[in-house]
């Protein structure tokens, strides 16, 4: 079952989640849970806590990740004071608020960055992106400064405590 500080991993079939899973890894979308609400950035809400009956859906995988080290309660500071800041749809690493793994490197400072992907395959960007930045109107930020869900589930620093969770499991 889910703990303080739990880092929450999706997976998901939505075409940006697809986009994001094919370009980076496993995963699409991570949150964290504190004293019983979930943290995390969203498109459609920016930085918000919702409760776990809003958060986990039918359709979507979650594993469930620990670091051991954690201090919740400064975390759950960090996390509050960003409370509302917009969503970065930008993915660039000076745009205006958080995408979600750049939140929740932001409020868990333990990861580094690494240079940003938008490709697989042989195309160092896909299709979903050109268009993706297209409407966007800006360049595609390739190899910036960044962070994605699959490279901080991968950290050393945490631990996996449960994988191929569905919202029943919560």
């Amino acid at each position: 079952m889910i703990e303080n500080g739990d880092l929450i991993f999706v997976r998901e079939d939505t075409e940006m989640g697809q986009a994001i899973q094919a370009s980076t890894g496993n995963y699409s979308h991570v949150a964290i849970f504190l004293d019983g609400q979930v943290y995390h950035a969203t498109v459609e809400g920016g930085v918000l806590a919702q409760s776990p009956e809003v958060f986990f859906e039918a359709g979507k995988v979650y594993d469930r990740y620990h670091y051991e080290q954690i201090d919740c309660a400064e975390v759950k500071k960090r996390a509050e004071s960003l409370l509302g800041a917009p969503y970065n749809a930008s993915f660039y690493p000076d745009g205006t608020g958080f995408y979600c793994s750049q939140y929740i490197a932001a409020i868990l400072p333990i990861f580094e960055t690494i240079p940003m992907k938008f490709g697989y395959d042989t195309q160092e960007i896909s299709d979903f992106w050109r268009e993706y930045y297209r409407e966007l109107g800006l360049p595609v930020p390739l190899n910036q400064p960044g962070t994605n869900p699959s490279q901080l589930a991968a950290s050393p620093l945490l631990v996996c405590k449960e994988r191929n969770l569905h919202d029943s499991d919560f």
